[in-house]
Order: structure tokens, then C-alpha cells, then sequence
């Protein structure tokens, strides 16, 4: 008796049938859904369906980068292709940098070898 208790603590709540209801029809439409997603056939479709947006929209999206552009210029701000022209202007400066780091260590290390040759030299009148 006293085991029967222990399995029947939780009150009755009247919207535990509606809760089982409803993760059961989630739990169905989810299987559903992923094995849709999952076929060919929805692949095309989706892919369809973005293309067709993409074409859509682009002569909307020319109009806006315009309207951006103009915008940011009436208010002397820069443009994303004024960040682009910069940031190709600091990677040449870059790149010129490293190469001339890379002349030095080569000059530093003509310099050692032949600062050696001359000591040795420089030994040799001195005997």
C-alpha cells in the first residue's frame, strides 16, 4: 500500500493529457520535416526558390547600395569601397615591409660572416 503512494505523489493536473498530446504531434511533425528536408527533390526546390529571389533582388539591392553611397558621402563619411581601397594600401605597405626585413636580415647576415673573415685577417699580420 504504502508503494502505491510513492508512484501516485504527483497531483492530477488536467492539461497533462494536452501536454502528451501535443509532444506527440511535435515529435511527428519533426520526423516528417527532417525526412523531407532531407530528399533530393527539396534540395532543387529550395535552390529554385533562392535563385529566383537572388535575381529578384538584385536590381533592388543596386538601388539601395546607391542610395548608401550617396548618403555617406553627403555626410563625408566613407564607403565600404574606401575601407577596401585601405586595407589594399596597408597590405602593399605590408608586404613592402617584409621585404625589406627580409633584405636586412639578409645584409645583418652577409655583415657577420664577413666581419669573422676580416678578424682572422687581421690575426694573421699581427703574428
Amino acid at each position: 500500500m504504502g508503494d502505491e503512494k510513492a508512484g501516485h505523489d504527483k497531483p492530477f493536473d488536467p492539461r497533462d493529457p494536452w501536454r502528451e498530446m501535443r509532444d506527440t504531434y511535435l515529435e511527428g511533425w519533426s520526423k516528417t520535416m527532417v525526412e523531407t528536408v532531407n530528399t533530393d527533390a527539396y534540395a532543387k526546390a529550395t535552390g529554385a526558390m533562392l535563385d529566383t529571389y537572388l535575381s529578384a533582388s538584385s536590381p533592388f539591392r543596386e538601388t539601395i547600395e546607391k542610395a548608401m553611397l550617396h548618403a555617406l558621402q553627403q555626410l563625408s563619411m566613407p564607403s565600404r569601397a574606401d575601407f577596401v581601397g585601405l586595407a589594399e594600401r596597408l597590405t602593399n605597405i605590408e608586404m613592402r615591409l617584409d621585404d625589406m626585413d627580409a633584405k636586412l636580415d639578409l645584409i645583418k647576415e652577409l655583415i657577420s660572416k664577413s666581419v669573422p673573415a676580416e678578424q682572422k685577417k687581421t690575426k694573421k699580420r699581427a703574428e
